[in-house]
């Protein structure tokens, strides 16, 4: 039953072309001002619940050790929102809400510089705007309970925490191809794969191992809106890790999985020598 799936039931799969690195018809189209206003209205949404999360619990615990959802609880609430967010976009945007998903995904040709950028134009604007609804309806709480600001923990180098900012953008990054792969779609058609799913647990795992170190940006959408908003000096000090950290991390990913795993090397390499 399984051979007869794998040989009849598999779509035929077609490696689809390389998106161009400038694309200016892109700005005439509709399409693309609408997923970046899906971006940034993702990214906005993403920031006001993950924040506000992460101030409640704060406020909480420091009434009651034992209050509050916990570090699981904020790693859930991070990954859950990507879960949802991811779910809901990927058809109008493909559900980056993140600049380094973005830059991965550029390197490796899947969407245009023009695009690229403007989505992280999109995507920074989005959580300032959701890290300010925060401060807004949490005016008391917010400065008190640091803003939900990324910040480089107490007794960790700075380059403890850039590696566990490299390392874990990398997973996520990585996740990311794997899972909206389209030869793994063709190969395993068979098989549903819901890919919002893996990307929001991995965000879920990473956050579990680096809060305690940099409160997990992994995105530096959602650290550059914390700072902002917060405008603290240590955070500003900190931010270029959540941007140097996430990008070099992103980048590996793109040539790991568009090199090693889907053999481009290899293909460059057979293809020059069958020229010769």
């Amino acid at each position: 039953m399984t051979k007869e799936v794998a040989e009849h039931g598999a779509k035929d799969y077609h490696d689809p072309p390389p998106a161009p690195l400038i694309d200016a018809e892109e700005l005439t189209k509709w399409s693309f001002f609408r997923a970046l206003i899906a971006e940034f209205i993702a990214t906005l949404l993403f920031l006001y619940i993950t924040v506000l999360a992460v101030i409640g619990y704060k406020s909480q615990s420091a009434m009651d050790q034992c209050g509050g959802v916990g570090i699981l609880g904020i790693a859930w609430a991070f990954g859950g929102m990507i879960f949802i967010l991811v779910y809901c976009t990927a058809g109008i945007s493909g559900g980056h809400i993140n600049p380094a998903v973005t830059f991965g995904l550029l390197l490796a040709r899947k969407v245009s510089l023009i695009r690229a950028v403007m989505y992280m134009v999109a995507q920074c604007l989005g959580a300032i705007c959701g890290v300010g609804l925060v401060k807004a309806f949490q005016s008391s709480y917010y400065k008190k309970h640091g803003g939900g600001a990324n910040e480089l923990s107490l007794g960790y180098s700075t380059g403890v925490g850039l590696g566990a900012e490299i390392i874990g953008t990398f997973v996520l990054v990585y996740t990311v191809f794997s899972a909206t792969d389209p030869k793994r779609s063709a190969r395993d058609s068979h098989v549903p794969v819901l890919a919002p799913l893996p990307i929001g647990f991995a965000v879920f795992m990473v956050h579990l191992a680096t809060i305690p170190i940099t409160g997990t940006g992994i995105n530096p959408a959602r650290s550059l809106g914390a700072a902002v908003i917060y405008n603290q000096d240590k955070a500003w000090d900190d931010q270029w890790i959540f941007w140097v950290g996430p990008f070099i991390g992103a980048a590996i990913a793109a040539f790991y999985h568009q090199f090693i795993l889907r053999a481009g090397v290899a293909k460059a390499l057979g293809s020059f020598r069958s020229n010769v």
